[in-house]
């Protein structure tokens, strides 16, 4: 990737500009030295400025909460700081400059050693903390994670968290109502880390209560969790009624987009949908991976473990958000912000993460007008 000139001073005029809430037309960005200092209607521009009119739209890169691995590499068998790395990159690449990387349910061991590269890798390649999706769920909704491994939420992952919250690192914890005791998801909200319920097989009556001691946020709505009845609502209706946030793999094969459009009409509140890509090590790499000793292949666009079942998601957040605006037809600007803003503000990272005024130039991506393909503002400039 191209940097900037460091003694840069250029206004860029694009078809469009999403400035991390908002979709704008006529109105420019000012560079200047490699960072954003401020925008202006195109039209009052200082008479000295130098202006370059660009096709298409700017917009900060997107933020994704749900990344297990990329470029090869999976989070749970390479937990390292060079495995963290590696992964930020590969999704650097395709459009994705902020991340939650993943771990998933497996050995004790693996969790401690992926928060202990967590504490060195936080900070770098656009790694803005750590999401933990297991292993405190339900056996019968666990999906492709291990079953051997699930385990109630313990002493031990309190203080892992409490670790990791002590420096500053945010965290995101995917948990089971079955699996956490009363009192346990309030505790970890008190040390200010983010909880979601995701793959249980919990009711409504269930949920309620795990929702009032401050979860807020479903992971990867639809998939892994009790299903929306007549007389029940599960998780699905739950988190739908809810005033939660909502995740979603859009990639086409995880959830009906009838289903996708249906869930978005039906929320109670704006702007609590958020993308997420569940991608596994064959984005940006090879066409298999080993998860838990055995091979997982992708064919046909899937995920396919040896259960044949899905087993993770092939995709990019660009991709995802490409299809949301030209599948679904879904409003661009909702759209973004589900990609982008919505999680920055679950995550409380708006200002850091989804703000195109305060942005490294690096971290800016020129979108095609159809959507069909991004570059690096900096590679334009």
């Amino acid at each position: 990737m191209s940097t900037a000139p460091g003694n840069q001073d250029i206004w860029l005029s694009p078809d469009q500009l999403f400035d991390g809430q908002n979709l704008l037309t006529d109105t420019a960005v000012h560079l200047v030295n490699g960072k954003c200092a401020g925008l202006s209607p195109a039209d009052q521009l200082p008479a000295d400025a130098t202006e370059k009119k660009l096709s298409g739209l700017i917009t900060p890169g997107f933020f994704d909460i749900q990344i297990n691995g990329g470029g090869g590499v999976l989070y749970n068998t390479t937990p390292t700081p060079e495995g963290l790395a590696a992964i930020a990159d590969a999704h650097r690449q395709l459009g994705t400059t902020a991340l939650l990387p993943t771990v998933i349910t497996d050995a004790p061991q693996v969790l401690e050693e992926a928060v202990e590269a967590m504490k060195d890798a936080y900070g770098t390649h656009g790694i803005k903390g750590i999401h933990i999706e297991g292993p405190h769920i339900s056996v019968e909704r666990k999906g492709t994670h291990e079953a051997s491994w699930v385990r109630p939420l313990n002493k031990r992952s309190l203080e892992l968290v409490r670790n990791l919250r002590d420096r500053n690192i945010p965290v995101l914890v995917t948990v089971a109502p079955e699996g956490v005791a009363k009192g346990d998801v309030a505790r970890l909200v008190e040390m200010g880390a983010v909880v979601s319920i995701g793959h249980t097989d919990a009711g409504a009556a269930q949920i309620k209560p795990v929702l009032e001691e401050g979860a807020n946020l479903f992971t990867h709505l639809f998939n892994g969790m009790s299903q929306m009845v007549n007389r029940e609502p599960g998780a699905v209706g739950t988190g739908i009624n809810s005033t939660a946030y909502c995740s979603l793999i859009v990639d086409g094969h995880h959830v009906a987009d009838d289903m996708l459009r249906l869930a978005m009409r039906a929320r109670p509140v704006k702007d609590h949908m958020i993308i997420i890509s569940d991608a596994m090590p064959t984005v940006g790499g090879p066409d298999n991976f080993d998860l838990y000793g055995h091979q997982v292949y992708l064919e046909d666009g899937k995920l396919i473990n040896k259960a044949g079942s899905l087993a993770g998601a092939h995709v990019t957040m660009f991709e995802s958000v490409a299809r949301m605006i030209n599948t679904l037809e879904c409003p661009p600007e909702e759209v973004l912000r589900m990609g982008l803003s919505n999680p920055a503000a679950l995550m409380g990272l708006t200002q850091s993460v989804a703000n195109l005024e305060t942005a490294d130039v690096e971290d800016l991506l020129l979108i095609a007008p159809d959507y069909s393909s991004f570059t690096f503002l900096s590679q334009m400039v």
